[in-house]
């Protein structure tokens, strides 16, 4: 080697080591949600999902040979812990961050992420205005839970066919409720009805008897629920106390064994909006049962919806990595290639041709609903004909 060109070899070696370490680094991706506290028994099953997912996309190598790390931060579902908690996923500089299970945490935080331009999923909470607060080519959120801007009229279009019209609509008072009354209330509007009844409560209340015994004067013959799960038990509880035979209906949280194990025989014929209901229908759903209660010793579920959404927001995730073709992963890059996805992915809600876009950050949409109902103290199709229609995974519309 020329001696002019000796002093470049510790370069090109500091470099090489530099590029070589770069390349076998962990990818870092954020995970946050209520780990502990009140919305546990759904922050849990989604942390669960990503787990599996990211199990399983190590085995294989992570992305392009480097492993994928989870970063856990548990907001135990107060939007003060939820802000501090994002916060310091920036300050730790993951690349990515899938979570949140309630909407006034998420609601709190998405300043956070907007700002540092670092890519949300939000695989669980459902509140319509998180993907819509900012304009769509600007938006870091993105989500592939069903709002509630698609749950409300979903139900409110099946409960109207059923002949309940009279609607008693009891919401909390927390950004889910408030957000989920306004859809609820809209989706009547758009069938020309109106609430024969609101209720407005906070969260933790025990009793909802005065409630209740005023929606019933009202005329109500169905009541519509928006809150988390131990307050669905209270008003189930209430209503079969009053001997008040009306069926109860809500958004995906009557799902939750907060309100099903709570209520107990009161839960019993509940119907709600479901994007996945654990039973083996076809084999992808059947793939991703068994390997859960497998890696977590369980023989179901608490809320599948949960587990399989955090399951498919990590793949779509590393499939738009796989899309950056340059190899420089940053939060525009990651923002560009969620909106710009090329590879289809056949996931276990859906399947996902193109789930987002510059201007669409919500990846379900409606034909992939179905109606769930309580049923022996589980989940289960409230139509035949929908267990049929989802041996066949929908894509969006």
């Amino acid at each position: 080697m020329p001696a002019r060109l000796r002093h470049l070899v510790p370069v090109l070696l500091l470099a090489l080591s530099t590029w070589a370490a770069a390349q076998s680094s962990p990818i870092r991706i954020g995970v946050i949600g209520p780990f502990t506290g009140p919305s546990a028994d759904f922050g849990i099953p989604m942390l669960n999902g990503v787990k599996h997912a990211v199990d399983e996309i190590n085995a294989v190598g992570g992305y392009m040979g480097r492993p994928i790390e989870l970063v856990l931060k548990d907001d135990t579902a107060n939007p003060d812990v939820g802000l501090k908690a994002s916060e310091e996923l920036v300050a730790e500089k993951v690349l990515a961050t899938i979570g949140f299970c309630n909407t006034g945490v998420a609601a709190k935080s998405l300043d956070v992420f907007q700002k540092h331009q670092l890519p949300l999923i939000i695989p669980c909470a459902t509140g319509t205005p998180l993907t819509s607060k900012y304009a769509g080519a600007q938006s870091y959120i993105f989500r592939n839970s069903a709002k509630d801007g698609i749950q409300a009229p979903f139900v409110v279009e099946d409960i109207v066919k059923r002949g309940w019209t009279r609607v008693a609509i009891f919401a909390d008072t927390t950004g889910y409720g408030e957000a989920g009354l306004k859809d609820v209330e809209a989706a009547l509007a758009a069938k020309k009805l109106k609430p024969a009844y609101v209720a407005r409560f906070a969260t933790g209340v025990k009793d909802l008897t005065a409630e209740l015994q005023a929606a019933r004067a009202a005329g109500a013959n169905v009541v519509f629920s928006y809150t988390v799960g131990p307050e669905n038990a209270v008003i189930a509880m209430g209503r079969k106390e009053l001997n008040w035979k009306v069926p109860q209906v809500g958004a995906w949280t009557l799902s939750f064994p907060f309100f099903i194990d709570g209520a107990k025989a009161a839960a019993e014929g509940a119907l709600m909006a479901q994007t996945f209901i654990a039973e083996p229908s076809n084999e992808r759903r059947a793939a991703f049962l068994t390997a859960y209660a497998r890696k977590y010793k369980v023989k179901k579920i608490p809320v599948p919806m949960a587990a399989a959404q955090g399951y498919d927001a990590t793949y779509l995730l590393m499939y738009s990595l796989f899309g950056i073709h340059d190899g420089k992963l940053n939060g525009p890059a990651v923002k560009a290639a969620l909106e710009n996805m090329t590879r289809t992915y056949y996931g276990v809600v859906a399947t996902y041709e193109k789930p987002f876009s510059l201007e669409d950050k919500d990846a379900v949409t409606s034909n992939m609903l179905v109606m769930g109902m309580v049923k022996n103290a589980a989940i289960t199709f409230a139509y035949p004909e929908d267990a049929k229609r989802n041996l066949f995974v929908q894509r969006k519309q």
